[in-house]
C-alpha cells in the first residue's frame, strides 16, 4: 500500500474532492453568473473567485443540491461585491425568486438538460428565425442590423423574434415536463 499523497489529506479530511468539485460544478456556476447578467469574462471571473472561496475556507460536500445552492450564494455574493465596486446597479430585484427559478429550471445537472433542449427546439425554427436569434443574443446585432440582413423591416425582425422566442420557449416547456 502506497502513502496517501500529503496534498490530498486535508481535502479528505473535508469530506470533498475540490477537482472534483470544480469539474462537477463549474459550468453550473457559470451558466448562473450569466443568467444574472455576467458577460463572459466576468463569469469565467466570477467563477474562479467562486471556487476559491470554498476552497479556502471550511466546507462540506454533504450532497449535491446542498453543494450546488451554497455555490450559487457564494457566487451571487461575489457579483454582488463586484457590482458594488464597479458603482453598478443590479437588475435582480428579488434575488430569492430568481434562485427558485434558476433552481427549477437548471435542475440537478445545472442547465445541461435544459441547453441540450434549446439546441433540439433551435433546429425546429425556420432558418431566418434562427438567423435573426443568433444575430441578436450570439452576435449582440440590432433590431436595424437584423432588419437589413434579412431584408425586412425593423417591426418585421421585432415580430420575427418574438415568434422565434415564443416558439422555443414553448417546445422547451414540452421537452422539459
Amino acid at each position: 500500500m502506497t502513502a496517501p499523497n500529503s496534498q490530498a489529506a486535508p481535502f479528505q479530511a473535508t469530506g470533498y474532492d475540490p477537482v472534483r468539485l470544480i469539474e462537477t460544478y463549474q459550468a453550473g456556476v457559470w451558466r448562473y453568473l450569466r443568467a444574472l447578467g455576467c458577460d463572459s469574462a466576468q463569469a469565467e471571473d466570477l467563477t474562479q473567485d467562486t471556487f476559491l472561496a470554498i476552497l479556502q475556507r471550511p466546507f462540506q460536500d454533504i450532497n449535491p443540491a446542498a453543494t450546488t445552492a451554497y455555490l450559487r450564494k457564494t457566487a451571487f455574493n461575489l457579483f454582488i461585491s463586484h457590482q458594488r465596486r464597479a458603482g453598478k446597479v443590479t437588475a435582480v430585484e428579488d434575488v430569492e425568486e430568481f434562485d427558485r427559478t434558476w433552481a427549477e429550471w437548471a435542475g440537478h445537472d445545472d442547465g445541461a438538460d435544459l441547453l441540450d433542449a434549446l439546441r433540439d427546439c433551435l433546429t425546429s425554427l425556420t432558418r431566418r428565425a434562427r438567423m435573426a436569434l443568433e444575430m441578436r443574443f450570439r452576435d449582440n446585432s440590432s433590431r436595424d442590423d437584423i432588419a437589413a440582413a434579412l431584408e425586412i423591416t425593423d417591426h418585421g425582425a421585432k415580430n420575427l423574434m418574438q415568434r422565434a422566442k415564443q416558439q422555443l420557449r414553448e417546445c422547451i416547456q414540452k421537452k422539459m415536463k
